[in-house]
């Protein structure tokens, strides 16, 4: 027995070991990433050794949260950065004149703007993606000037916490510039990807390229298309020519979705032959599409002899791919722009807002406090760290502090072999900009994976950095490497006590309510009969269903004490199954006899009433496919998830 338990480890070792590898292999666009994101490291690194800037690690680390795909959204976020900043600081400085000299008044401030900062993080859009980056440089800042004379030495405080972020801002936005791929190459590059993942699954229709399928289709088109909104900035591109590729945007995961129905469907396979011209004529398209031009004068032929779902499915791939290759007549269609204002509509009524900013204070209150009166200085990377891996849900957190152990324990221990074996060989900057580049490259190409893995690859890099940024030159103080790598395996401690146990908000609200964002956008499909608004509401769909997905498999982090029962997971497994084979059914169904009474079954599923008795039988074996899917729907939600309050 004990042979055979021992044999079960070893197979499971094995198993996430090669899952861990898959995530690591080549990818379009990510040797590019890392390779950029290195380069603003080294620049970063030989600023502020030049100048001797405080916690330079912190600095060069910053950079990670600059980096964006495409130049544009990069050059956009360091200015947002730049500008937050510029802002914050300046009110804190007000406050440090009457805080500075008071212990007590210093630390309520920093607790004050911590919660001030990382409230607007959740509940406004607009600075969410700097909010919780912003709040630790200001406390920082402030606590640097708590340790610094009053006069000219506070007043220097305040450059140095502008410079935390103008320096990694300054150098990305120069390599960017420089570098940087433009958002309109990046459209192409994805949709020239969904072409060619369409045409191997129709050619050889395995696992792994089923799942590459699979995992472009619930992507979604969201990226995409603000993609093009920041091509339209930059003028890279006629504007007749973005509306096509919105346009071939929408008609790529239409043929995705078509093809999906007829791999998974009965009767819905399509002939070899027509799978083989197809797949060529979809390589075709992604080879132009990738170099810059656009298909024109796509000809398929009519076939009729195939079973119907078979038919419907080649119907709406065809259709599609006539859309792409006309997609420079009229506009895509575009889904309803909304006003947002500055914050969230749910900013002051929910409290989850103010549990994030409330937790994540605490835990950073309760390291500076810590770290204050044990006279301990050198563990202040505990209280960066609170920031760093505290996310508003508990799953969210549990799976960025998970992450972050694995890649900070990699990346310390790394740092502490480069620091013992490496270090001691060379004295000159040059030598560290070699050192600091190797590890951004290693931290770089993991960031630049899934997001499964691209925590890893952040706490990886803040690891090595707190090792081997020092000072001005390679340094082998073993000394400064414990005290950091203690400060950071602290700081995720206390964040993972603080979140789990005040105020623990779960992920089952988030997943209850992307079932119905999900039935939803299917009750809007079924009654659709405009292509073009059919193909956005794929396309939606499949993002909101991805959406989905994700998170059923994210709350597993939970803790036992706010996770739900297995039975609500295998209930919402379930669902996610039923509503991934509805979605593709919907896009290729050509009856629209029972489209009132399907939407209405579905909507009343989204609004936890029981659904009313369909009034017809369907027409046609897509529509029968459809209606016993939602009957199986119906089936598995009637007892628990109608049932629930």
């Amino acid at each position: 027995m004990a042979l055979l338990v021992a044999d079960k480890l070893k197979q499971d070792a094995r198993g996430i070991a090669a899952r861990f590898l898959r995530l690591l292999v080549p990818a379009p666009g990510r040797l590019e990433f890392t390779l950029r994101l290195t380069a603003i490291c080294a620049l970063t690194t030989l600023v502020v050794q030049i100048y001797g800037t405080p916690d330079p690690a912190l600095t060069v680390y910053i950079a990670f949260f600059m980096i964006r795909p495409d130049r544009a959204s990069s050059v956009i976020t360091d200015l947002a950065y730049l500008v937050v900043i510029t802002f914050v600081i300046g009110l804190i400085f007000i406050v440090a004149q009457i805080a500075v000299d008071d212990a007590s008044l210093l630390v309520a401030s920093i607790a004050l703007v911590s919660f001030a900062l990382l409230f607007l993080a959740s509940a406004s859009s607009k600075i969410q993606p700097i909010g919780p980056t912003a709040a630790l440089i200001v406390g920082y800042g402030l606590d640097l000037l708590g340790s610094t004379p009053a006069g000219e030495l506070a007043t220097r405080g305040f450059l140095y916490a502008w410079l935390f972020v103008g320096i990694p801002a300054a150098a990305s936005i120069l390599c960017n510039i420089l570098f940087g791929p433009s958002p309109l190459s990046l459209v192409r590059r994805a949709l020239a990807e969904q072409m060619r993942s369409a045409a191997q699954v129709l050619i050889r229709p395995d696992a792994d390229n089923t799942e590459t399928s699979k995992r472009l289709l619930r992507r979604g088109n969201s990226e995409l298309l603000q993609r093009l909104r920041l091509a339209a900035l930059e003028h890279t591109s006629p504007a007749d020519g973005l509306r096509a590729l919105g346009r071939a945007a929408h008609s790529g995961l239409a043929i995705l979705s078509a093809i999906d129905f007829s791999l998974h469907a009965p009767y819905a396979m399509l002939p070899q032959d027509l799978r083989v011209r197809l797949a060529r004529t979809l390589n075709r398209i992604g080879i132009i599409l990738e170099r810059g031009g656009f298909p024109a004068d796509v000809e398929m032929p009519d076939r009729k002899d195939m079973p119907a779902p078979a038919a419907a499915a080649y119907t709406e791939i065809v259709a599609a791919l006539s859309a792409l290759t006309d997609g420079s007549k009229g506009n895509p269609a575009e889904a309803p722009k909304e006003k947002s204002g500055f914050f969230l509509p749910d900013a002051f009524t929910d409290p989850i807002h103010v549990y994030y900013a409330l937790k994540t204070t605490i835990a950073a209150m309760f390291c500076y406090i810590l770290y204050s009166v044990l006279d301990w200085p050198g563990i202040h990377t505990c209280f960066i760290t609170c920031y760093i891996v505290s996310l508003r849900t508990v799953a969210e957190t549990m799976e960025k502090l998970t992450l972050r152990v694995a890649g900070g324990m990699l990346g310390a221990a790394i740092g502490l072999l480069t620091i013992i074996f490496v270090v001691p060989n060379y004295d000159s900057i040059t030598a560290l900009l070699v050192i600091v580049s190797v590890g951004s490259l290693a931290g770089g190409w993991i960031a630049a994976g899934s997001p499964r893995i691209s925590y890893m690859g952040f706490q990886f890099a803040f690891a090595f950095f707190l090792c081997v940024i020092q000072g001005a030159a390679p340094s082998h103080q073993l000394v400064v490497a414990r005290d950091r790598v203690v400060g950071l395996m602290l700081g995720d401690f206390v964040a993972f006590v603080v979140h789990t146990q005040l105020w623990p908000v779960s992920l089952r609200g988030r997943v209850e309510d992307g079932v119905g964002a999900v039935l939803r956008s299917l009750a809007s499909l079924k009654l659709s009969t405009d292509a073009a608004c059919r193909r956005l509401l794929v396309a939606d769909g499949q993002g909101a269903l991805g959406e989905l997905e994700s998170n059923i498999a994210l709350i597993a982090y939970e803790p036992r004490s706010i996770r739900p029962p297995e039975r609500w997971f295998d209930l919402h497994r379930r669902i996610a199954e039923l509503l991934g084979q509805i979605a593709p059914a919907l896009s290729v169904d050509p009856d629209q006899n029972d489209a009132t009474s399907a939407s209405i079954r579905l909507t009343s599923l989204a609004k936890r009433e029981t659904p009313p008795v369909a009034d017809r039988e369907p027409q046609g074996p897509v529509s029968a496919f459809v209606d016993d899917r939602i009957r199986a729907l119906e089936f598995v939600m009637q007892g628990d998830w109608l049932a629930q309050d």
